[in-house]
């Protein structure tokens, strides 16, 4: 069973940029087999964009994710103690909190996280599908 998360922009680009996916990742999306998991993390991550004017949407900000999340049949990856545990091994170069819990997340749960964000690819133990 193939298991995947979306980074964030991966999913903001799916539903809104699909032009930015490789055909790889745009024909594993569209495909009925694999499951696809968002983290609520990606959710916060919208809210700050948002908030600070780099990202507009054109329609309620429940409305949107309810409906993008529907459209890629996109499960919740859990947030708990499993992934607050697996933070301490993750080795950023960067300080980016939303980046280490994406990838403490697909290694907690053994999902392949698909990513353009050069600064994932190639952490240690995460298993990454490139959208390069």
């Amino acid at each position: 069973m193939m298991r995947f998360l979306l980074d964030t922009h991966i999913w903001l680009w799916a539903a809104l940029e699909p032009q930015k996916l490789t055909s790889e990742v745009h024909n594993l999306l569209a495909s009925p087999e694999p499951h696809l998991f968002l983290s609520p993390i990606s959710l916060w991550e919208l809210s700050v964009l948002l908030e600070k004017k780099r990202f507009v949407l054109k329609e309620d900000f429940a409305v949107w994710v309810k409906r993008t999340v529907s459209d890629l049949r996109l499960q919740e990856s859990p947030l708990n103690w499993q992934v607050a545990t697996e933070m301490r091994f993750i080795l950023l170069n960067h300080k980016d909190p939303a980046d280490g819990f994406l990838a403490a997340t697909a290694i907690a749960f053994d999902l392949t996280l698909i990513t353009a964000d050069q600064k994932l690819i190639g952490i240690p133990g995460l298993k990454v599908l490139a959208n390069v």
